[in-house]
């Protein structure tokens, strides 16, 4: 976490840089817990991320409002029985200091200082639904915001789509801790029967550096699925272990790395190719990140690396940007290149595509385009994921349609002969520099040959 010294500094730098951008008070609320089955026992509590890059610290049940470069905090004192079950906690003054706040209150407060106040929906139900009631006006997530919320939400996604120096120590630190969580969950597949226990490995790494996962783990011989939830399979000679995990700080920066290895400990003949193709994506995408490049475009260089490298291998029958502009590769390749990277893992998708678009840009309904995740020119600062990948995924490749539609284009007696390759994915984190770029994980190795050493 940032030096508690230096988080005042840090909170009022980022709320004047707010008042250069919008004319009107701002109101953030952090969130509550939401409870599993009865009140007592809840989910792990995870403060609002706009909230959190304003306030610096996770607070439960408070808010802040903004206002030419000052901050109020809004929240109450603890109940002096909770400290029975929780301990002795910060009183709001002591918090008020914490944050370098110009005022302190309890929440019961904050409704006469919602005058004409902007603000972003927060996830949980009660939140948001506390914000529509004292706003008079609904708040809801997963919707586009609205008149001076929407102004908001874009002066944010102004201030939050690169990154300062007191961002950047907390994602050096969280891509540290995941680089480490791979190297053990490579290191435990040799003794492991499942999945569980290479997941278990990776897991213990981030959380004895008293962080969390930033997202749930992806940890299976199923890569095809490419948000599989399961750990309960079996590891067997000649699969495929697919690991997406990250860190996040106690703070909430993220990162987010997956790497795939042979559960041998040596790739196959067909498993060699396809991840060689697949890294060949990887480091060409990363060869041409820099500023004012459309990371569109990134994502079009490795759709046109995998078209070629199928073409070669026997897969694909034409020429590669044909393939491309029939959307070909997507038939293995179905998701974006990767997304932006930050205080959220897909950082500022509660905004929907407001952070991750360009203003009067919208989503292709290409199916090789649909799934983009942010189409913007880069910018130093930025930190954005680059994460091709090769996946065999039945519902796709097994559909009578797509069979019949690209029966002369697809060779599929030759990919049957690519059978023991379920899904590959290499995904690094990229910070755009002046420069160029800079890989925040690049101490964890890509190369198979390398790969396959830190296994044995």
């Amino acid at each position: 976490m940032v030096n508690s010294h230096t988080v005042p500094e840090i909170i009022r730098h980022r709320r004047q840089k707010l008042a250069e951008l919008i004319d009107f008070p701002a109101v953030l609320w952090s969130g509550g817990s939401s409870s599993r089955n009865f009140p007592a026992n809840t989910f792990p509590f995870r403060a609002n991320s706009h909230f959190l890059y304003f306030a610096g610290i996770p607070l439960q049940n408070a808010a802040i409002r903004l206002e030419r470069g000052n901050l109020q905090l809004f929240i109450d004192d603890p109940d002096p029985s909770s400290t029975l079950w929780h301990g002795e906690t910060p009183s709001r003054e002591e918090i008020a200091a914490k944050i370098g706040a110009d005022d302190a209150r309890p929440m019961s407060e904050l409704k006469d200082f919602l005058a004409d106040a902007a603000t972003v929906a927060v996830q949980d139900a009660p939140t948001w639904t506390q914000q529509s009631q004292l706003l008079d006006r609904w708040v809801l997530p997963r919707q586009l915001p609205q008149g001076i919320d929407l102004d908001l939400a874009k002066a944010i996604v102004t201030l939050r789509i690169t990154h300062d120096e007191a961002a950047l120590v907390e994602l050096r630190k969280a891509s540290a801790v995941s680089v480490e969580a791979h190297k053990a969950g490579m290191a435990a597949t040799k003794k492991a029967k499942l999945e569980a226990e290479v997941r278990a490995a990776m897991e213990a790494v981030i959380i004895s550096n008293n962080m969390t996962t930033a997202y749930t783990s992806i940890v299976t011989v199923h890569g095809e699925i490419l948000h599989n939830g399961h750990y309960y399979h079996s590891l067997q000679q000649g699969d495929l272990l697919l690991a997406d995990v990250g860190a996040e700080t106690e703070s909430g920066w993220a990162a987010d790395i997956t790497r795939t290895w042979p559960v041998s400990g040596k790739f196959s003949p067909t498993q060699r190719d396809i991840y060689d193709l697949v890294l060949a994506a990887h480091d060409t995408c990363i060869e041409n990140i820099a500023p004012g490049m459309e990371y569109k475009d990134i994502h079009l260089i490795a759709a046109m690396v995998i078209a070629e490298g199928l073409v070669d291998l026997g897969i694909l029958r034409g020429k590669p940007e044909d393939l491309v502009k029939m959307d070909l590769h997507s038939l293995f390749f179905p998701h974006g290149i990767g997304h932006l990277l930050g205080l959220d893992v897909h950082d500022m998708e509660d905004l929907g595509d407001l952070a991750g678009y360009e203003e009067g840009r919208k989503r292709s309904d290409r199916f090789g385009l649909s799934y983009l995740r942010l189409n913007r020119p880069l910018k130093p600062g930025m930190l954005v994921t680059i994460e091709p990948g090769f996946y065999q995924v039945p519902a796709i490749l097994n559909n009578p349609k797509t069979r019949d539609q690209y029966q002369y284009l697809v060779n599929w007696e030759r990919l049957e002969q690519f059978a023991d390759v379920r899904g590959i994915r290499i995904e690094d984190d990229v910070l755009v520099t002046e420069e160029g770029c800079e890989v925040l994980t690049a101490s964890l190795p890509t190369k198979a040959e390398e790969i396959e050493s830190l296994i044995s």
